[in-house]
This record gives C-alpha cells, structure tokens and sequence, in this order.
C-alpha cells in the first residue's frame, strides 16, 4: 500500500504536507515536474529524472540547480518489509555539488522537518486513516 500511495503522483495535494505536486510517471529515467512547500508562503520547483524504480521496494530521484555539481539532490524512497502487516519507510536526501555548504544550513532543519511531516501523512494516509 505504501509503493501505491508514494507513486499516485496525481493524489500528493490530497495527503503530502512538502511535496505538494508530482507530474510524471514513476519509472526509472523518467523527468518529473516537482513543486515542493518548506513553508506555507514559499514553494520550490524543480526536475529531476528518476534513477532507480524498483516497484513496491525504492524510488529514487536526482536533480540539480541550473547545472550538474552546483548544488544537487539524490533522494531516496525504500520500502523494507517489517513483519508480516508492515514495513519500514526509509527517507533519505544527500545534497552535493558547490553550493551545498553555502545552502545547506539554511534549509537542513527545515528540511528534516517537512520529510518528517511527510512521512507521518504518508503513514496515515496508506493504513487508510485519512
């Protein structure tokens, strides 16, 4: 259930608090349209291409600003089986490139917080306790 509601791009506005819109089709080399909210004035935009889709198990994404190694993202989603009525969802981003020291501490906490919130709608929203 988790796999399903993390790849209906088209529902993220109904459940996801941060990532507010994906548009594109989960599978690996595909370019997404991403629009991202830290807080409720600002919303972020960007493109990624995914690189790994692994049905029910991981997604993964990287995007850029305006070029390769200025300041760029590789996020992860893995799915683990937890049991015989779980799993575990693993989150993870890793910021690279020039302007990742420069960038990086004004957004980290910011950042955490919003995966954090997101991974709680998720939770909700695939135990179907919307």
């Amino acid at each position: 259930m988790v796999w399903r509601v993390l790849t209906n791009f088209s529902a993220y506005s109904t459940w996801n608090p941060f990532i507010r819109e994906i548009h594109g089709k989960p599978q690996q080399g595909a370019k997404l349209k991403v629009r991202m909210r830290l807080s409720k004035k600002r919303s972020h935009h960007f493109s990624p291409r995914i690189t790994k889709a692994i049905p029910a198990a991981e997604l993964h994404w990287r995007g850029k600003v305006l070029f390769n190694g200025l300041f760029d993202g590789e996020h992860a989603f893995i799915i683990v089986p937890n049991g015989v009525n779980g799993v575990r969802f693993i989150q993870r981003e890793q910021f690279t490139g020039l302007l990742a020291p420069i960038i990086l501490p004004f957004i980290a906490k910011k950042t955490e917080a919003a995966f954090e919130r997101m991974n709680k709608a998720l939770k909700k929203t695939a135990e179907g306790k919307d």
